[in-house]
């Protein structure tokens, strides 16, 4: 079974780009969750 050129082509920059997105969005989201479960035992 192998693997379509184009498919690799198309696929690969939608799983950079999700990569990209989620370590720059990462921190933040981590903080907050934090920060609502920190709200939420007080």
């Amino acid at each position: 079974m192998d693997i379509d050129f184009r498919v690799a082509v198309v696929v690969l920059p939608i799983l950079l780009a999700l990569g990209w997105a989620a370590t720059n969005i990462a921190p933040a989201a981590i903080k907050q969750v934090q920060g609502f479960l920190n709200n939420r035992q007080a």
